[in-house]
């Protein structure tokens, strides 16, 4: 999220409600899991971090606002994160390598883990398909759900190629 709203910043400077509406509308059906507080404490870290200054606005009839605006560095920040090309979690290496242990330890079951683990992941794409109907087409929102959903088959199809390595050497 902290990259997300300094490229928010980049454009231009906002409060930190502004960047959270900002952030609900890219996000689409996923924002409503956004913290409002979230916006906030990343913000405080942001500038303790030296990447955003923050400033007083006044307004006619309302209290000041605090405006976040991106620094020097916050700017750098972006264009790195902008140019990065690595992916998180691009390949479950936690989940092999439990997967590994189970079947080198014999403590759990490598099937089972495997069974309990596609359960989830069905579940999961229940949910985001459920969101994605919800949403309209052309949003941003069901852009991200695309992939979400996308991912979450890939890992399902992973899992039972595991399920049928682990199931062959049980065999053996």
């Amino acid at each position: 999220m902290r990259d997300m709203i300094l490229s928010l910043l980049a454009k231009e400077p906002a409060h930190g409600y502004e960047l959270r509406q900002r952030l609900m509308q890219a996000l689409g059906p996923a924002g409503a899991a956004l913290n409002p507080g979230q916006v906030y404490v990343t913000l405080s870290r942001l500038e303790r971090a030296g990447l955003v200054e923050a400033r007083e606005v006044a307004q006619p009839s309302q209290p000041d606002k605090k405006v976040y605006e991106l620094t020097a560095s916050g700017l750098e920040r972006v264009l790195h994160w902008l140019n990065d090309l690595t992916w998180s979690k691009v390949a479950p290496l936690e989940f092999h390598l439990k997967l590994v242990a189970a079947a080198a330890t014999r403590l759990a079951d490598p099937v089972a883990l495997v069974d309990s683990q596609r359960l989830e992941l069905l579940r999961e794409l229940r949910q985001v398909q459920e969101l994605a109907l919800q949403e309209p087409p052309e949003a941003d929102g069901a852009l991200l759900l695309e992939g979400a959903s996308l991912r979450l088959q890939a890992d399902i199809r992973w899992l039972e190629v595991c399920q049928q390595r682990f199931v062959e050497r049980e065999v053996r």
